[in-house]
């Protein structure tokens, strides 16, 4: 029961910083590595907040905008300066390693003994002591969904349909008379957003703050939009979205079962990286069939024509 806990609170975390990287990867086909910075970001904003006193719901918001900043530097070193997108998103990961650290003022930064959203007296009045096990997935549950439909809403305002014509077609966003440096810089801005926030959820769901705690988080994201795309985007009953929040899970799961089956916590990092070649491989193999049944059925329509 632990286990499972385990996997649905970092598994809908992580979701959330996975609906970052589904922006980026899937929409705007940007390489985004900002977010191994932008992650921590928001999880050092949080800790430093909740250690002088600050309300601990106050603390997501800010992170919120955190990201919006450094998801708009990423943005403007691309699109003002043109540098190359993978070379402005390491630049700025690079640059938020000693951001972070200089906001937290050391590597490692716990609380607690700080109250946080998980764990305060509001939250312990209102959920009933037998559910104090579950009281964190809950909680993560609700401000997941919450997250995810404001997206889903944002994707179908005329600024989300740009942000998916950018990433389609720059062409013509550029023959509407759109900016479509903007709207790349304003799909960055969110995506980290998104990354900072869930940054932000897990400094509190762990009760610490590390410096290390975004290395691979870009893979973290791409495995789980690859994972959630791959198993569930061809059915898209509520979204792709939907789709990438079960990926997540189910990449946590994958990792849990292999530590779980005598793997050492200090192989997580090569679990993840194999794991990660593994999905690519199927996710290929996966597109190669459709695309064969594609060329299959054209050309069983050509014969009866």
């Amino acid at each position: 029961m632990a286990l499972v806990i385990s996997v649905l609170e970092q598994g809908m975390i992580y979701a959330i910083m996975a609906l970052g990287m589904y922006i980026t990867y899937k929409i705007l086909d940007f390489p985004d590595m900002t977010v191994d910075g932008s992650f921590p970001l928001g999880a050092a904003i949080s800790t430093v907040l909740i250690a002088n006193g600050v309300n601990a719901y106050v603390t997501l918001p800010i992170s919120f905008l955190a990201g919006l900043c450094a998801g708009t530097l990423t943005g403007i070193i691309h699109v003002r300066l043109k540098v190359r997108d993978i070379l402005a998103s390491i630049i700025m990961m690079t640059a938020l390693y000693s951001v972070n650290l200089r906001i937290a003022g050391r590597a490692n930064l716990p609380i607690y003994n700080f109250d946080n959203i998980y764990d305060n007296p509001v939250m312990n009045a209102i959920f009933p002591s037998g559910m104090k096990m579950v009281q964190p997935v809950v909680i993560i549950a609700v401000i997941m969904l919450l997250m995810k439909f404001l997206l889903d809403s944002y994707l179908k305002t005329k600024s989300g349909y740009l942000l998916k014509a950018v990433g389609d077609n720059e062409t013509i966003v550029t023959s509407m008379g759109m900016d479509k440096g903007k709207v790349k810089i304003l799909g960055l801005a969110i995506a980290n957003g998104l990354v900072s926030f869930s940054g932000s959820l897990y400094a509190q769901q762990q009760r610490y703050f590390d410096a290390s705690m975004g290395v691979g988080t870009a893979v973290i994201g791409l495995a789980s939009v690859i994972i959630g795309m791959s198993l569930f985007g061809r059915v898209n009953l509520w979204g792709y979205t939907f789709a990438v929040v079960l990926g997540s899970v189910v990449y946590r799961a994958c990792v849990a079962v292999a530590i779980r089956f005598g793997l050492q916590s200090t192989d997580l990092k090569l679990v993840t990286a194999a794991l990660f070649l593994l999905i690519i491989v199927i996710s290929r193999q996966l597109d190669r069939q459709g695309q064969r049944r594609v060329q299959k059925n054209l050309g069983n329509d050509k014969e009866e024509v």
